[in-house]
């Protein structure tokens, strides 16, 4: 038999938690089944994967990965409906689902699921981690710190950030100074891996720039 999984379902109705349930169990695995996403949070558990049905993806798998965030909660989440579309997978994935299954669970998609958990070895949940930890720091930042980090990342040099925003090289260099403070940075390229960690797409693609002098360690930061 594969891994023995232990597996938080939640959401969906009575019934196909229950039928969930039965074929998981027939199957050997460990199953915990809430209603929904605020009693699997009161519950908070600390080991397995979680199974959040259509119901609870609503308002996006990001929305839902975040909430889970705020408490700590650092499983592997795999989406669940009975029709999804190539869309709702991909953007699903992209938030960091670790994968989609289709509705009502099958002996063959809990042994997919099973092998895709093996396979991870528990990265997914470590990189989420730090994903929801990023976006945790940079949310204290001010609009405009959030600004120089974006153009920052993009290897962009104060005198570059400062054209950009139409402000001074000395205003810049003051919320860069605020900014790793609050990020809790001493270097830029740390400020720069946070918002790599973070995966905050950003609405603006900053111009080339010609200046930048912040050294090869950073821009090779910047890029991945």
């Amino acid at each position: 038999m594969e891994q023995r999984l232990k597996l938080h379902i939640v959401g969906g109705d009575s019934r196909l938690r229950a039928e969930a349930s039965r074929l998981a169990f027939s199957l050997g695995h460990h199953v915990e089944v809430y209603s929904d996403l605020a009693e699997l949070m009161d519950l908070a558990p600390r080991e397995g994967v979680i199974i959040a049905c259509e119901n609870q993806l609503a308002s996006g798998v990001d929305h839902l990965l975040d909430r889970l965030g705020e408490r700590g909660i650092w499983l592997p989440v795999i989406a669940a409906s009975h029709a999804p579309d190539v869309d709702e997978v991909v953007q699903a994935i992209r938030a960091g689902a670790l994968d989609y299954l289709r509705l009502p669970l099958t002996e063959g998609e809990i042994a997919r699921m099973a092998a895709q958990i093996a396979a991870d070895g528990g990265r997914h949940a470590e990189s989420r981690r730090r994903m929801i930890e990023a976006r945790q720091r940079i949310a204290l930042l001010s609009r405009r710190e959030r600004e120089v980090l974006q153009w920052l990342s993009a290897g962009c040099s104060n005198k570059a950030i400062a054209r950009a925003l139409d402000i001074s090289p000395r205003t810049v260099e003051i919320h860069r100074a605020n900014m790793m403070e609050k990020l809790g940075a001493t270097h830029s390229a740390e400020a720069v891996r946070l918002h790599m960690e973070a995966g905050l797409s950003d609405r603006r693609v900053p111009p080339a720039d010609p200046d930048r002098s912040e050294g090869p360690s950073l821009r090779i930061a910047a890029n991945g």
